[in-house]
């Protein structure tokens, strides 16, 4: 019920309060002290950059307490996810369909919780936003990808002079809640990283606290504890795996393929090793921090390992730009290469590029989100898939490194 006799900054305190002395939000607690939450007049509902939450005083003044408390859990939730970090290339590709997809994750989660005892209700003004039963235990990758699919939201982002445009069409809901992601990119590196070691470390505590209080588990919660494969050990070691050649023997470093045999055998030695192919989707799910910070780590490599060259391949549907780097251009890799592309997500496109063109490659990396529109292609040479967000894909070809962009 409405409570009259207390103000908006005091009904928000009251739903904070509420929400971390409930036992089934324990775990929340130290997510909700990140960052600052207040209310601000001339803002239409709520929104959140990843750290401090604002709310709009007639908006707050609209809901009753049980809505009050499930946009408080729903803007926590943004933060806790990392989505306006995590999903940023979503946003630069259609910022219409990144918010819902954002929201419909959250918006099942909280509804299932407070299912019984009506805690948190999505009642009232909240009733616009974004709920499908559908989406239960979706990331909001799938589900942005299942919009797109469906045709919905209409183009992509709005350029300057079109207002919202096609962008905002498409029959999808309207929602209620904003989301700051400007405000997110403007952060500084260092605050970024702050915030990054703020969440996690409240994540584990509150997981900690949880259990302690026997308010049991979360799936979302230990799935954010999960301990991340070191991808740069396992993309070194493919790498240094792959193209060790066997121009001649040599007895001072033992072949390891053998030393479990208990036999010490010569390893092979190469002067040359042929090129490394970087595949790269430009589909619309890869970034540019991602793209330099794993360009970054192949330039690591390859002065370990001293290829022929590097090649770049961006490819949508097709291979849309190739890039050679040799000797000592490799130096200036991050900062030489443009990427191109931004249609569909074909990459047999890749190897087919490879044969016609008698490319010579010992290892491919291709760095994809792994929502392909077709098959996972027809490969000659040793692949490693380096999947971002997607740990329903399962190559049937070559090694998959599954890894998440914000851990990048």
């Amino acid at each position: 019920m409405f409570n009259t006799q207390l103000s908006p900054e005091q009904r928000l305190q009251k739903a904070t309060i509420d929400i971390m002395a409930n036992p089934k939000y324990v775990a929340l607690s130290g997510v909700m002290m990140i960052g600052k939450r207040v209310i601000r007049d001339g803002i239409p509902t709520a929104l959140t950059n990843g750290r401090d939450e604002f709310y709009g005083r007639a908006f707050v003044e609209s809901l009753n307490d049980a809505e009050l408390r499930f946009l408080v859990l729903h803007e926590v939730y943004h933060k806790m996810y990392r989505h306006l970090t995590t999903w940023r290339w979503m946003y630069d590709e259609h910022p219409k369909l990144a918010n819902v997809a954002c929201d419909y994750v959250i918006n099942v989660k909280i509804a299932d919780d407070n299912a019984n005892d009506k805690f948190a209700t999505m009642t009232g003004p909240l009733t616009k936003g974004c709920y499908d039963e559908k989406y239960r235990n979706w990331d909001s990758a799938q589900v942005f990808h299942d919009l797109k699919k469906q045709g919905k939201g209409g183009g992509g982002k709005p350029q300057p002079g079109d207002g919202q445009g096609q962008a905002q069409g498409g029959g999808l809901p309207e929602g209620f809640d904003q989301h700051d992601w400007e405000g997110a990119e403007v952060m500084t590196e260092a605050e970024k990283r702050d915030l990054a070691r703020d969440i996690d470390e409240a994540v584990r505590q509150g997981a900690m606290a949880a259990g302690k209080m026997g308010s049991g588990g979360d799936r979302d919660m230990a799935e954010l504890l999960e301990p991340q494969v070191d991808w740069r050990a396992v993309m070194r070691e493919f790498i240094t795996s792959t193209c060790a050649g066997s121009d001649y023997s040599t007895w001072k470093k033992p072949n390891r393929r053998y030393i479990g045999l208990r036999m010490f055998m010569p390893s092979g030695v190469s002067e040359q090793v042929g090129e490394i192919v970087v595949a790269i989707d430009t589909s619309g799910s890869i970034g540019q921090r991602e793209l330099s910070v794993m360009l970054s780590e192949v330039k690591c490599i390859a002065d370990t390992v001293h290829p022929e060259a590097v090649r770049v391949l961006y490819w949508d549907t097709e291979v849309c730009a190739d890039e050679r780097y040799e000797g000592a251009e490799v130096e200036n890799l991050v900062n030489s290469t443009k990427p191109a592309g931004g249609g569909g997500t074909m990459v047999e496109c890749v190897p087919k590029y490879i044969a016609d063109n008698s490319i010579k490659a010992q290892a491919v990396i291709v760095l994809t989100d792994g929502y392909l529109g077709s098959s996972w292609g027809s490969w000659h040479q040793p692949v490693l898939w380096v999947l971002l967000d997607n740990k329903s894909a399962h190559p049937s070809v070559g090694k998959a490194l599954h890894v998440k962009a914000r851990d990048l």
